[in-house]
């Protein structure tokens, strides 16, 4: 939906969310993702898990992440709609290599293990990674980064969110700050 398209990427608990409500709180356009265009489906193929496979997926967490896929159809349409300037996909996917050619940059954020064991432990228990098991999956994760972009622009997110979305918005050549309180933009 963007001039410029962006996908911020991480595992669970390093601040997608966190980055998408700021980026939007600053006037940017913002697609969450894994609210928008996700669905539990096969990560080649991109069908939709039939009943009884997505019933696994609430007793599996492993399964479940596996299997978290964002809608392609939806991405390449958002990306090739160029009523806005600048526009950021946030959240992560399973098959992000099927569509993840469409991006302008690709940011990846990162924090450290006790930053995320902490960002973890403060989730409601309706939120994924607040369960015990689901924080097994997720210290899997980022100990290996199997599951995020590998040629993507790290991003320390372990600052102030506000230094975050600063430090995004640069290595994206935005140098205004948007004041979406009071509707003026600041160069």
């Amino acid at each position: 939906m963007g001039i410029r398209n962006f996908l911020i990427e991480g595992v669970s608990g390093t601040g997608k969310t966190s980055i998408a409500t700021g980026l939007q709180q600053r006037g940017y356009h913002v697609i969450h993702g894994d609210r928008e265009l996700a669905y539990q489906g096969d990560p080649e193929t991109g069908e939709p898990l039939d009943g009884s496979a997505h019933r696994q997926n609430v007793l599996d967490v492993a399964f479940g992440h596996k299997h978290h896929l964002w809608d392609i159809d939806k991405v390449k349409s958002l990306v090739a709609d160029q009523s806005h300037p600048i526009s950021f996909f946030c959240g992560g996917s399973r098959n992000f290599h099927h569509f993840i050619d469409l991006f302008d940059e690709v940011f990846v954020l990162d924090v450290d293990l006790d930053t995320l064991k902490r960002r973890l432990a403060g989730r409601p228990e309706d939120e994924f990674g607040a369960k015990s098991a689901e924080q097994e999956v997720i210290m899997r994760l980022h100990a290996t980064k199997e599951d995020v972009p590998r040629n993507a622009t790290a991003i320390d997110a372990t600052a102030p969110l506000a230094s975050v979305i600063d430090d995004i918005l640069s290595k994206c050549g935005e140098t205004r700050t948007v004041m979406a309180a009071f509707g003026s933009v600041r160069p």
